[in-house]
This record gives structure tokens, C-alpha cells and sequence, in this order.
């Protein structure tokens, strides 16, 4: 019988309990006519398994398998060609439903719903194998190995969604600050937007994270527990385009004071988390530079798919802890 990790009830208040894990075994898994079983062969965690375990994540469930992020090999499927046409193939699970590929948002009428952990979505990628509907599927980039191809799907959507397409910037020659450089998400807009051939600057109160970051690409950065980082960080612009284009950021706090005043008139703050506060404000100061603040979760599946095939192309790969 198949294995899978699942989260064990304690009690405990949200936010202080911290749920143990329990290796349960589950039915082998039939597929419907246009679904593939996937043996998955690798899986990777985000804040989000955290947060379930600490019972701090919405619908969070008992005996549902954990983690939205895998990649595994297809060994049988559904009688439909659409499904046998992954027969297998290595493949990447789409790490949510009910987005298909409206620009906006989600068009399903209970939402996006992620993999893992939730009764809103049970198929999570920590057990041996699972049963999707072959439409959710990519074939994982062969430059990646099982490692890599796993912690790609939820980051690597995240952070498309995040600069690609909601920060309105993902141009050449463009200048992008990515905040609170270190985190999974961050990383990844720091790998799109350098191989998109943007000026990537971060900001990080670590100073070996901004190291880090300008091996990965990007041309500078500036530690936000320094006075007058902005102006600092102004100061590393090149010539000619002494703004910045689009704020990429995941923590929100005074990110719109700030970012009103090196941001260009017109420019964009696009937000996929706000971990430092649930709230933030908007000031007049924006308003009268027509600055924008866009938020950010996820993405569809046609977002998706777009992600996929520019790692295929660019040959890039995800940075992760494991490494």
C-alpha cells in the first residue's frame, strides 16, 4: 500500500501549537479517464506546510497528504489520449485548481485552491504517488533534476505571477527592486527578471543574503536596517535612469512610503505577502505620483504553463535550501 505524511491532531491553540507528522498509508490510487497517477520522486516545502502545522493557514485538515510542490514520473493513466499522452514522462503538478487563465484572478466560483494539507485541495505531493487530471501537468525541463524540478511549481508561479505579470516591468534594461532577498519567492523574481536582462537591486537586513544575491545577478543592494538605504540605494542606479521601475516585495510595511519616492511617476509595487504587518498604508505622496500597488497570489494555469517553458528556455533553475 502507498504511503503519505500527513499532520497528527494535538491540541493546541493556532499559532502555538506545532502539529506532529504521521506516516500513514492510503488507498493505491485508480485513475479516471483523463487523469495519471504520478509516482512522485521528489517534493519540496514553502512557509505555507509551516504555517499548516502550526495551525495557522485557512482549512488546514487532518489526514490530507501534505505539500504542494513535486515532480515525479507518470506510470499509468486513464483511457483518454489526452492522459496516455503522458505515459511515462517527468512531470510537473500544477500546485492549485480553479484558475485556468483569465488575466484578472481565479474564475471557479470557491476560488484557487492550493495542493496539500486542505479539504479544499487533498492532493498533496508528500506520499508516494497521487491521481491528477492530466491537464495539470507540464513536462519537467530536463536541464532540472528531481531536486530542483520540485521546489520549482509553487515559488516559480508565485513569483512569475509577481513580476511578470502584475509588475508591468518585466523588460530589458528595466530597473527592479526585489525586497527581503533570501526568501524562495524573492529568489525566483531575482532569476527571472536577471535572465529577462533587467537591473535587479534587493534589499535584506543580512548582508551574506545581498552577497548572495549579487552572485546570482543581481547589480547591487542595500541592508533596510541602514539610515537612508533608499538614498543609498538610488545612488547604484545607472545613469540616465536614476528611478526604479517596479518594487517586488513580500513583506509590505512602509514599502508604499518609501517606494514612493524612488519609484518612478507611474511606477509599480507589486505585492505577493506582507510578513512584516496584515495591514500597510497608502499615501497621499503615492496618489499624486500615480504610483500603483498590485497584489499577488499564485497564478493560473495558463501562467503556469508560460513559467515552465521559460525555465525550459532559459535554462535557469531554482535556488533552494537543500543544496
Amino acid at each position: 500500500m502507498p504511503s503519505a505524511i500527513v499532520i497528527k491532531k494535538v491540541e493546541g491553540k493556532p499559532g502555538q501549537v506545532y502539529y506532529p507528522l504521521e506516516k500513514i498509508t492510503v488507498p493505491e490510487p485508480k485513475p479516471k479517464e483523463n487523469e495519471a497517477i504520478i509516482t512522485l520522486t521528489a517534493a519540496a516545502l514553502n512557509h505555507r506546510d509551516l504555517f499548516i502545522r502550526q495551525h495557522l493557514y485557512p482549512g488546514t485538515t487532518f489526514g490530507v497528504p501534505l505539500l504542494a510542490d513535486g515532480t515525479g514520473i507518470v506510470t499509468s493513466t486513464g483511457s483518454s489520449a489526452s492522459a496516455q499522452r503522458w505515459l511515462n514522462k517527468r512531470v510537473l503538478l500544477n500546485p492549485g485548481t480553479g484558475w485556468k487563465d483569465d488575466a484578472d484572478g481565479p474564475e471557479h466560483a470557491k476560488g484557487y485552491a492550493i495542493m496539500g494539507g486542505t479539504k479544499s485541495n487533498p492532493v498533496g505531493t508528500l506520499q508516494d504517488m497521487c491521481a491528477l487530471d492530466a491537464g495539470e501537468l507540464e513536462e519537467c525541463p530536463d536541464h532540472l533534476n528531481d531536486d530542483e524540478a520540485a521546489a520549482l511549481p509553487l515559488t516559480g508561479l508565485t513569483a512569475w505571477r509577481a513580476f511578470r505579470v502584475k509588475s508591468g516591468n518585466a523588460v530589458a534594461g528595466r530597473n527592479i527592486l526585489v525586497t527581503g532577498i533570501g526568501g524562495g519567492v524573492a529568489l525566483m523574481v531575482l532569476a527571472f527578471a536577471v535572465a529577462q536582462g533587467c537591473n535587479v537591486y534587493v534589499t535584506s537586513g543580512d548582508q551574506a543574503k545581498i552577497d548572495k544575491a549579487v552572485k546570482l545577478g543581481a547589480k547591487g543592494g542595500v541592508s533596510y536596517k541602514e539610515k537612508g538605504w533608499d538614498a543609498k540605494l538610488m545612488g547604484m542606479l545607472p545613469e540616465g535612469r536614476k528611478y526604479l521601475d517596479a518594487i517586488v516585495d513580500g513583506a509590505g510595511g512602509d514599502v508604499v512610503k518609501v517606494g514612493s519616492k524612488i519609484l518612478k511617476a507611474g511606477g509599480v509595487i507589486s505585492i505577493y505577502g506582507m510578513t512584516i504587518s496584515p495591514k500597510m498604508d497608502f499615501l497621499m505622496s503615492a496618489v499624486l505620483r500615480n504610483i500603483e500597488v498590485r497584489g499577488s497570489t499564485m497564478g493560473s494555469r495558463k501562467e503556469f504553463a508560460d513559467m515552465v517553458q521559460f525555465v525550459r528556455e532559459t535554462k535557469m533553475k531554482p535556488v533552494w535550501e537543500g543544496e
